[in-house]
């Protein structure tokens, strides 16, 4: 070997770089240690390891690898992602395989996330006031109490247990077809009536005579709450789920309560020996729980975009067009869509109705068919505009109803109305209803189309609706033939 130049001295030895004689004048690198010498041999110090870049990957939205296609014919696999992978990623990695779905975020809709953290919040202090709930409604059974039997306690358990069955099969009987369309409404309905439902618990132990029927009255909020809470959270997964992925967001959905849960029962562990015997600490507590559960509730459901038309949606959007022929984003019209419930409507829509609500006899039918080729009548009747559908109306078709029908609602409330679309249809409030109910026939021919358009355009889902639909189906032009 033909001696080179020194490359120095470091801390473990000294290195000298070689070249062989001949064509081959390859260098050879040689480091000098106390113990040994090790040749490390190479092609050239300035060509890479790597010849090319077989393939990439990636798992869902997180980091990627590469697959290269080293010198000696081998594939070797590295990560290429910003910065160096650390052990807090790996543990933020199982964490989010743990309690996120498969996928996230592809996998869920953009609230899913602000949604969560306030739901976590409103669990994390039901769980608490639950607890309250809980001791208040064991005292008064006679739990650490000499005189009190267990059949009387056993007793009043089961009454509490049986009125709150009866309870949750007469409620979903009464609203079950409600929950889908107005998820929001009754999430926090659900929420409201479970705070009700504790406090009243809380003072069951302080009217002893009164106490079965104090607590049978809050087992019947409670199970109202189990019915409504539970369907409206089906009904918002189906909403988060991109990719028809359901299950996964229920389960994991499962998992992050159980989490909450979990440390609230932790935090109940100390606040337990504080308020036993102190209802001044218990109710102040209380409340304070109360009033973030409520708040986190209010922020969870605001939160919520959903993207197919209910009754409130459509009427906020549609009632925007009229006004300055703009269709509203599903963002804008979320954010303004109430979230309590209404106890009155000066005039209500009802929708899918049977023919006998909306005609009475032939001429009224006759009436109904003026300037109408849809598949569908309107009419009003005792302050109410009520829409019979035929069987093969479409989905376009049954939101074309609800739309004339939410006109012919404003024109009746409102005189005259904001929207200075309706004021020439208002016109025609003072005649016969069924020319006003003509003349809207004529309107929606005009309006209705280029509003659809905009609809589909500004990403609102029309291929189906939450529309509240009865299930009567009419078709009268048969009977007409």
């Amino acid at each position: 070997m033909v001696p080179g130049p020194s490359c120095g001295a470091t801390g473990w030895g000294t290195c000298t770089v070689r070249r062989r004689p001949g064509l081959d004048s390859r260098p050879v690198l040689t480091w000098r240690f106390k113990s040994n010498t090790e040749e490390l041999r190479g092609i050239n110090q300035m060509e890479p390891v790597e010849e090319a870049v077989l393939a990439t990957e990636r798992y869902g939205s997180q980091e990627t690898w590469k697959y290269h296609r080293l010198r000696d014919g081998t594939m070797k696999r590295e990560r290429q992602s910003e910065g160096s992978f650390s052990r807090g990623s790996s543990i933020t990695g199982v964490f989010k395989s743990v309690f996120l779905p498969q996928g996230f975020p592809e996998s869920v809709s953009e609230d899913y996330v602000q949604y969560q953290i306030w739901d976590t919040v409103q669990a994390f202090s039901s769980s608490l006031s639950g607890t309250l709930a809980t001791q208040a409604s064991l005292k008064g059974v006679g739990v650490g109490n000499q005189e009190a039997t267990v059949a009387a306690a056993t007793i009043t358990w089961l009454l509490r247990d049986g009125t709150g069955m009866l309870g949750r099969i007469l409620f979903a009987w009464l609203k079950g077809s409600k929950l889908d369309s107005e998820a929001k409404k009754w999430r926090l309905f659900a929420d409201i009536l479970n705070d009700i439902a504790m406090f009243i618990e809380i003072l069951a132990p302080y009217y002893p005579p009164f106490f079965t029927l104090i607590v049978c009255i809050a087992g019947v909020f409670k199970s109202i709450v189990g019915v409504a809470g539970g369907a409206t959270r089906a009904a918002l997964t189906v909403h988060q789920a991109r990719r028809n992925n359901m299950a996964d967001i229920s389960a994991k959905d499962g998992s992050q309560e159980t989490l909450v849960n979990l440390a609230g029962l932790l935090v109940s562990l100390v606040l337990i020996p504080l308020v036993t015997d102190n209802p001044g600490l218990t109710f102040v507590l209380f409340f304070l729980f109360t009033t973030l559960h409520l708040f986190a509730n209010y922020k969870a459901v605001r939160s919520v975009v959903m993207e197919t038309l209910n009754e409130a949606r459509l009427s906020i959007v549609l009632h925007q067009y009229l006004t300055d022929g703009r269709v509203l984003s599903p963002l804008e019209a979320n954010q303004r869509e109430p979230v309590f419930l209404e106890l009155w409507k000066e005039v209500p829509i009802k929708l899918g109705v049977s023919l006998k609500e909306v005609v009475q006899s032939p001429q009224d039918l006759q009436m109904a068919l003026k300037n109408n080729h849809k598949p569908f009548l309107i009419g009003i009747q005792q302050g109410c505009v009520c829409v019979c559908l035929a069987s093969d109306a479409s989905v376009d078709e049954e939101i074309e109803a609800a739309c004339q029908a939410m006109c012919l609602s404003t024109v009746l409330t409102a005189s005259p109305p904001p929207q200075e679309a309706l004021k020439q249809l208002s016109a025609s409030k003072s005649q016969d209803p069924w020319i006003l109910v003509s003349d809207s026939y004529k309107f929606m021919e005009k309006m209705f189309q280029p509003f659809l358009k905009d609809l589909k355009e500004t990403r609102w889902h029309t291929d189906r609706t939450l529309l509240d639909w009865n299930e009567w189906r009419v078709d009268w032009r048969k009977k007409m033939s």
